[in-house]
């Protein structure tokens, strides 16, 4: 089986059809929608309808003030510190605190990282691993001052190695526990040659945020169609170019989305007269993160990865799309019971993106074991 570097890009695994449909949140992100040329529903979803708050955290720094973009949920309870993988966001999460508000007692925080989403810092070209975590720790203090509540830091691929360089720096004095998404070090060191070729095989823009959306769904990179439609918008922002110009990449237009060859030919036709009439207005979508300048950082974060997961003294859960994952370390430490593992099957990389059910129930699951918290009055588990 092919292996990947944990950067929160591409599965090695083919895309399923449909999406993970996450209960009844939003259940109707997921479903299709049989209009004129049966087009599935790639239109984005709104932050607010998973988080209850938004704001910027200012961060003093030598430099100036850094401002940290922050989704928040819950008032009361453990407070569930959350980090995304390279070149998503906060929103990535979105699905996800929508299951886990609903089964326990919690507070949410999700963090758009250093250069990603809505973040904006001084210097954003340094994105090591020691920077990363130092964010982590200002943004906490000026959350909560001296006595921050007890936190458990989740963090998917790229936040995953920052949560545990984060954790073993001792950053979060109130650290609870811990939780790793798909992030191995033995995995992620593989791969590291061939992640430059993946990310020139991606599309450079989009003529929309719906064609994005469309992409990371029929791509494999977010199979559920519901997250995508919540977290792409972190991924990607708009810029005002004409596509013609010189030095833009051709983009991935409208036409993936129809479905019927004669609906795709007269929507062709109109969009082409459209496209000659408003081509100096067209806006266009890139990435927000140029994920393949972030690569002399890539081995501060993974590299001595498991080392330090084992020796962090806290309560860790695991959580990994596939068992291939696993490295010489961490299985030598699972089978020491040095920390809680499950592998969650048929999802891609983005696995609190493709099964936010699923992995709410294992950390629901293991904080209430932990006595970290408990479940909601009324919640079946």
């Amino acid at each position: 089986m092919e292996k990947q570097l944990h950067l929160n890009l591409l599965s090695s695994r083919p895309p399923m059809a449909g999406g993970y449909q996450s209960g009844g949140y939003q259940s109707g992100g997921s479903k299709m929608k049989m209009g004129p040329g049966r087009k599935r529903d790639f239109s984005p979803l709104p932050w607010s309808q998973y988080f209850e708050t938004m704001e910027d955290v200012e961060v003093e720094n030598e430099n100036g003030k850094d401002i940290f973009r922050i989704y928040c949920s819950g008032s009361h309870g453990p407070v569930l510190l959350l980090l995304h993988g390279g070149g998503h966001s906060a929103l990535s999460w979105a699905v996800f605190t929508g299951v886990i508000y609903s089964r326990i007692n919690c507070r949410v925080v999700a963090m758009d990282l250093r250069s990603h989403g809505d973040t904006k810092v001084k210097n954003p070209d340094d994105l090591s691993a020691d920077t990363m975590a130092k964010d982590i720790g200002k943004v906490v203090e000026v959350l909560y001052g001296e006595n921050p509540p007890p936190i458990m830091i989740i963090g998917h691929s790229m936040g995953g190695a920052i949560a545990v360089h984060t954790a073993t720096a001792n950053h979060v004095p109130s650290l609870l526990g811990l939780c790793v998404i798909d992030v191995v070090e033995g995995t992620a060191m593989d791969a590291l040659n061939s992640m430059q070729n993946f990310l020139r095989s991606r599309p450079k823009t989009f003529k929309s945020l719906e064609n994005a959306i469309e992409w990371s769904v029929k791509s494999g990179q977010i199979r559920n169609v519901e997250s995508a439609r919540v977290s792409m918008g972190g991924q990607v922002k708009k810029c005002e170019e004409s596509t013609s110009s010189p030095g833009v990449p051709h983009s991935i237009g409208e036409g993936i989305i129809e479905e019927d060859e004669e609906v795709e030919e007269e929507s062709n036709k109109k969009r082409m007269k459209e496209d000659d009439q408003e081509v100096k207005k067209e806006s266009i979508f890139t990435w927000r993160v140029d994920l393949s300048k972030t690569e002399k950082y890539w081995e501060g974060w993974f590299r001595g990865l498991s080392a330090l997961f084992l020796t962090c003294s806290v309560p860790k859960l695991l959580l990994l799309a596939g068992v291939d994952r696993l490295d010489k370390d961490l299985t030598i430490g699972q089978m020491q019971g040095k920390f809680q593992m499950q592998v969650l099957p048929q999802c891609g990389h983005a696995v609190h993106e493709d099964a936010p059910e699923k992995v709410a129930d294992a950390l629901a699951t293991f904080m209430v074991r932990h006595k970290f918290t408990e479940f909601k009055e009324g919640f079946l588990c």
